[in-house]
């Protein structure tokens, strides 16, 4: 159901890996004054729970049973995206060659894409965003 503001704006763009996505979104969301959603932190960060937590990364069963358990946000600071998951910053932790390899293991699960996505959704009701 939506229960956002009907005047919010949101880009979606997209491309092939290493295309310049995040640096255009980034200076789009800039200059528009939109946030900047950075969907690949959502997915690294559920690799990170999983990694910390011993749960097999391509595993959609055990990632199914920890998703009620994972809480990500996305916090905006002085322009800057911060990443937190269950309360903890985890903004750097999430650019790691591991937790890339996980982001990629997850975002393979049908059930994390569908719970990123309503975490997305969220954001998007209520923010205009890139």
């Amino acid at each position: 159901m939506y229960t956002g503001d009907k005047n919010m704006i949101n880009v979606a763009i997209d491309g092939p890996a290493g295309a310049g996505k995040s640096t255009i979104s980034r200076a789009a969301a800039d200059k528009l004054g939109f946030i900047y959603v950075d969907t690949g932190a959502l997915y690294r960060s559920v690799g990170v729970y999983a990694l910390r937590n011993g749960i097999n990364t391509k595993s959609g069963e055990q990632l199914k049973k920890a998703l009620p358990d994972i809480k990500v946000e996305l916090v905006f600071k002085d322009g800057v995206q911060h990443v937190y998951l269950n309360g903890e910053d985890v903004s750097e932790e999430i650019r790691t060659p591991k937790a890339s390899m996980a982001a990629s293991d997850v975002s393979a699960v049908p059930e994390v894409r569908s719970f990123l996505f309503d975490l997305q959704r969220d954001i998007a009701v209520k923010n205009n965003c890139i």
